[in-house]
């Protein structure tokens, strides 16, 4: 009786593991209600204070959608996109957009781009700033395991709104802490300087 139990419990394990797997196909006919804000591709031509998704990993977009939805993470026109989704449907979305590819920036500041970099990769040690590629990579590919958030390539005006909404505690969603206590040694200039930087990483 119990290894009847137990493979009944296996099954619905591997049934749920499918049902919750996104169809990046199912995914683009979804993303038509994204495309106003993020670009149909995933890459928001509009306003650069709405990310880009292109490119993204999945298990980061999944969360971000349920933060909403649960009130984790707060956004009166994000919320409300996301409070009619369902878990398939999130997965689908997050199918689709981590398949695009984010279209890159261009750093209109050489000398502020040139003070991110310093940031990013060596952070800033008198004030026990972390370098930002410990965890986002050189690149800023990001760590899909660890759902770190790829930044390659993300508008600069959504990056420095982030780290600022971190610092506020306008945006409490991070794991441990980890971004608000990192955002709450940082400058308003070292926060835009990093930010121009990672418009351009790739």
């Amino acid at each position: 009786m119990k290894k009847l139990v137990l493979a009944a419990l296996l099954a619905l394990g591997v049934a749920g593991v499918a049902q919750a797997a996104g169809d990046a196909a199912a995914g683009q006919a979804k993303a038509a209600v994204c495309a106003a804000c993020h670009g149909m591709d995933g890459n928001s031509p509009a306003n650069p204070v709405w990310p880009k998704l292109a490119g993204q990993h999945v298990d980061y977009i999944t969360k971000q959608i349920a933060d909403f939805k649960a009130g984790a993470r707060t956004d009166a026109t994000m919320t409300a996109m996301a409070m009619p989704l369902s878990d398939q449907d999130a997965a689908d979305l997050a199918a689709y957009f981590s398949g695009q590819t984010v279209s890159i920036g261009s750093a209109a500041d050489a000398d502020k781009a040139a003070a991110g970099q310093k940031i990013y990769q060596g952070g800033i040690a008198g004030k026990g700033v972390s370098a930002c590629m410990a965890c986002h990579g050189p690149s800023g590919a990001g760590n899909p395991g660890a759902k770190f958030p790829s930044l390659k390539g993300q508008h600069g005006a959504y990056v420095a709104k982030a780290l600022k909404d971190f610092r506020s505690g306008t945006r409490t969603n991070d794991a441990a802490k980890m971004m608000q206590s990192i955002a709450a040694k940082m400058s308003d200039a070292e926060i835009e300087a990093v930010a121009t930087y990672i418009n351009g990483l790739h």
